[in-house]
């Protein structure tokens, strides 16, 4: 059956519910419907169109675990900006690598306060040295983010439906299916 997009009274999308739920949520006069599907329920009395998205009348404050961000990849590069914390050039991500501050061998852990993103060339050059030891210096001391660089909200793409898809923030060019 089909699913629903729950926006927030800004319009920004919360999350995806059934569209029992949604139907609930309409009936205690909690949403309004934005956008239906085709498809009808019908009851002995009356029918209505299955909801495609619902808008809270109330704002909700989202709740977000700021003070944990995942160690990754992907969020050390994003709080380094891409840059080589050494030489200060920004690379793209395959010309990227992590570097140990304190290298493992000498006891350095690998965690927020160890690791920062570094070019290859650098990351040659100071090898299984400290910085000081191969008198290089660091941009910026590394530290756990405040904040995770962005919150992301996964669904198909080509799954989702038509009328979603302009409650997403895109950041690339969406392909269409022939």
């Amino acid at each position: 059956m089909e699913q629903t997009l729950l926006l927030n009274a800004t319009y920004e999308p919360l999350k995806v519910v059934h569209w029992q739920k949604a139907i609930t949520l309409w009936c205690q006069g909690k949403v309004e419907v934005i956008s239906v599907y085709d498809r009808e329920v019908r009851s002995v009395s009356f029918s209505f169109k299955l909801p495609s998205v619902i808008r809270l009348l109330r704002y909700i404050k989202i709740k977000r675990q700021i003070d944990y961000v995942p160690f990754s990849r992907a969020n050390i590069y994003a709080r380094d900006d891409h840059s080589c914390q050494y030489c200060g050039q920004v690379f793209p991500t395959a010309e990227l690598t992590f570097d140990h501050v304190v290298p493992v061998a000498q006891g350095g852990r690998k965690d927020w306060e160890n690791i920062v993103t570094c070019c290859i060339p650098c990351n040659r050059r100071k090898g299984g040295r400290t910085p000081e030891q191969a008198h290089m210096h660091l941009i910026r001391v590394p530290k756990r983010p405040d904040k995770a660089p962005a919150i992301r909200i996964t669904i198909g793409l080509r799954n989702a439906p038509e009328t979603w898809r302009d409650y997403f923030y895109w950041n690339v060019e969406l392909d269409h299916e022939s």
